[in-house]
């Protein structure tokens, strides 16, 4: 496999073409098809692939689907459970550091960003096996940790995967951040985020479908953040 050499983590050069105008309806109805399925007890590959094969859908577009879909049940759990951004003063934050860095980075670089079932805003992007820095990760750290001071939480600690080559660089770099501003920031790698975040007890910053079934306070920071933040940015609504 050839080392990921990207300096920015935007779109696929496919990208204007499989989420254009005119792709939107069948994504929509896609979202809408997977929802009800997963509903009814079907396992996410085999309902995607069920409804992929059935709208033509290519592997990207698959994808995105997947990340806006979800049962009724999920999304009246995870939205039940959502706080808003002003919730976060003064309480303890568990950071879901890869989700929430790489969806800015995305947004900052041109990506394409879906507004999905339970309010979350996802991207394409993903870490398999390694993370790279990119010419927009400093400016997200920033942006991220610009609106977190203006919320004051007490504490918050950026939690990464160990596994993830060069996690331990970006903890370095997210922690050598916050002193400089003086935020009161840890960043740490573990070998599961996502069991350290549902039992930290704190609010969690995530949009990670596993983690927002497992807690019972989390808020929707990076929906906020692209929003308030970034609105220039690519942003495709495929609520149902």
């Amino acid at each position: 496999m050839s080392p990921d050499t990207r300096r920015h983590r935007g779109a696929h050069p496919a990208d204007r073409r499989l989420f254009g105008e005119d792709q939107l309806p069948a994504l929509r109805e896609a979202t809408s098809d997977l929802s009800w399925l997963l509903g009814r007890g079907y396992a996410m590959n085999s309902a995607l692939k069920l409804v992929g094969d059935r709208l033509s859908l290519t592997e990207r577009q698959r994808l995105a689907v997947s990340r806006a879909a979800c049962s009724d049940g999920q999304r009246d759990f995870r939205m039940a459970n959502c706080l808003p951004v002003e919730s976060i003063g003064g309480e303890a934050l568990a950071i879901d550091g890869f989700n929430l860095l790489i969806t800015i980075e995305a947004a900052l670089s041109g990506g394409v960003l879906f507004v999905c079932r339970d309010g979350c805003v996802r991207d394409l992007s993903g870490v398999h096996g390694s993370y790279r820095s990119v010419l927009e990760t400093e400016t997200a750290i920033g942006l991220a940790g610009a609106v977190l001071e203006r919320f004051a939480p007490a504490s918050a600690v950026w939690l990464l995967d160990a596994p993830i080559s060069n996690s331990g660089r970006l903890a370095a770099k997210i922690a050598g951040v916050a002193r400089a501003h003086g935020w009161p920031w840890s960043a740490k790698t573990v070998n599961n985020p996502d069991v350290e975040i549902a039992a930290s007890g704190g609010i969690a910053i995530s949009s990670d479908s596993v983690i927002l079934d497992r807690v019972s306070r989390w808020v929707n920071l990076g929906y906020y953040l692209v929003t308030h933040h970034l609105s220039d940015s690519w942003i495709i609504d495929l609520r149902v």
